[in-house]
């Protein structure tokens, strides 16, 4: 393994090492993961075919969230961006609160891939302790991580071409089954199964929103784009490129692959806990389906484990240089890696590993709303700054940006009061409320933290006046 020598980082200090071809992976990778392939099936029980819908409004709502983190981004392209912004223009407790919930939202979802990991390997190998399985993966994950940002740009693009393809082959064959008959399945496959078995919202369109935080996990980490910014070989270009290619990869990814699923298999026949891909492999009775689905679901895991160490260790480093965590987390290593600040990450995620022997089943659904909340504080982050920039460009204080928004700020109005409905929601949900629990816990505890940064260095909350004051 590469030198651990720690050096100094000038600025960003980053090697630029993420070509357009990883960049464009990791933000498809990013819309595509563990909430698709198994939360579907949940939701699906709950909503029908109407959580086509579902995922259509969620996915135009992602994409004002990215078109506001790009016009940002071209502004001023920097690694830790939610971060970055949220201290320009709400001021510096936004930037140290949004930085390290950013940094929590990965922590967590990270213990609860590993879990998933270490089950999905269960099904070939059940003889292997879970916690064994989840060790190792963390243990490899985190060399990647430390050897080179190119390296872990190459296992990205790999672990999303694998669902990338995956994904493309169901539809394709669910299509065939669609037009030919073929297969076990072909005699009930039909469009008019989306509304024949109670009609498009069997359980009311009251059931279908709740399904919408499930749903939103589903999209957590497609602002991971935003995380590479200070590590993309060219991102005027990149980053522009990943990002309006977002609405393809939804309407495909998501609404094209579950339309062709529920059109194959009636939504009857889908049950809580259950992949709605592995039950479409089993009723159309492709052979070895379910294993094959199993590998592209483990990699899933391991690709969302991975972007949490990626961009955990990139967020203490921004924490660390605007004061609001350890200096030390601003050095790099020889190989232009936080070092430091992955390990640190990497160890908290290890509780995960130990928590193999004592979570009950509902913990990995606690764990993943956590998360969920924790990424809608980033996203409103993101728009609320979207909107003072807007504000700022407008009075001439500001260089407009060369990837502008479309609609302006109209559209992170709009994905802003979205955000809080699906808050609503999640306050309503007896299971789910427990994250806004450990959230209000959180906010306490990062509050005391500021006070203490506060006292002993005074000037961190005098940097600069914030957007929000200037625009009044």
């Amino acid at each position: 393994m590469a030198s651990e020598k720690v050096t100094d980082a000038p600025e960003e200090g980053y090697e630029r090492g993420l070509g357009s071809r990883q960049v464009q992976m990791i933000a498809i990778g990013g819309a595509i993961g563990v909430g698709l392939f198994l939360g579907a099936g949940a939701n699906i029980a709950k909503a029908g075919p109407s959580l086509i819908l579902m995922y259509a409004l969620a996915g135009v709502i992602i994409f004002f969230i990215m078109r506001a983190l790009g016009e940002l981004l071209l502004y001023r392209p920097v690694s830790g961006s939610f971060a970055e912004y949220s201290r320009e223009f709400l001021g510096p407790f936004f930037g140290y609160f949004t930085g390290w919930t950013y940094w929590l939202m990965w922590v967590v979802t990270g213990m609860a891939e590993l879990t998933a990991a270490a089950i999905y390997v269960n099904y070939w190998f059940p003889s292997i302790p879970q916690w064994v399985t989840a060790l190792v993966f963390l243990v490899i994950l985190f060399g990647v991580n430390l050897i080179s940002v190119k390296l872990f740009g190459e296992l990205e693009f790999w672990f999303s071409m694998v669902k990338v393809t995956a994904l493309i082959g169901m539809i394709v064959i669910g299509l065939g089954v669609l037009t030919f008959g073929f297969s076990s399945a072909g005699d009930t496959a039909a469009v008019s199964n989306l509304w024949a078995f109670d009609g498009f919202f069997p359980k009311g369109i009251g059931s279908s929103l709740m399904t919408l935080q499930g749903v939103m996990f589903a999209y957590l980490a497609v602002e991971l784009v935003g995380v590479t910014a200070g590590e993309s070989e060219n991102p005027e270009k990149t980053l522009p490129k990943a990002i309006n290619t977002l609405p393809w990869r939804i309407a495909l990814f998501y609404v094209g692959a579950l339309t062709v699923i529920l059109c194959v298999v009636k939504w009857t026949e889908f049950a809580p806990g259950v992949s709605p891909f592995v039950e479409a492999f089993a009723q159309i009775g492709i052979p070895a389906g379910a294993a094959i689905v199993n590998f592209v679901v483990l990699t899933a895991a391991l690709s969302s484990c991975n972007s949490g160490m990626y961009s955990t260790g990139r967020m203490l480093r921004n924490l660390a240089e605007s004061g609001e965590a350890p200096r030390v987390f601003t050095k790099l290593s020889s190989t232009k890696t936080p070092a430091l600040g992955i390990f640190v990450s990497v160890a908290f995620m290890g509780i995960g590993v130990v928590l193999n022997y004592v979570v009950p089943e509902k913990a990995f659904g606690y764990v993943t709303s956590i998360a969920t909340a924790a990424g809608i504080w980033t996203w409103l982050m993101i728009l609320i700054s979207h909107v003072l920039y807007r504000r700022a460009v407008d009075a001439g204080r500001l260089p407009a940006s060369s990837f502008p928004a479309p609609g302006g700020a109209k559209c992170s109005y709009v994905a802003i009061a979205f955000l809080l409905f699906v808050t609503g929601i999640i306050a309503y949900d007896a299971d789910a409320r427990v994250c806004l629990y450990v959230m209000a816990g959180w906010a306490a505890a990062l509050g005391v933290g500021w006070m203490v940064l506060k006292a002993r260095n005074p000037q961190i909350a005098e940097r600069g006046t914030s957007e929000l004051e200037k625009v009044g």
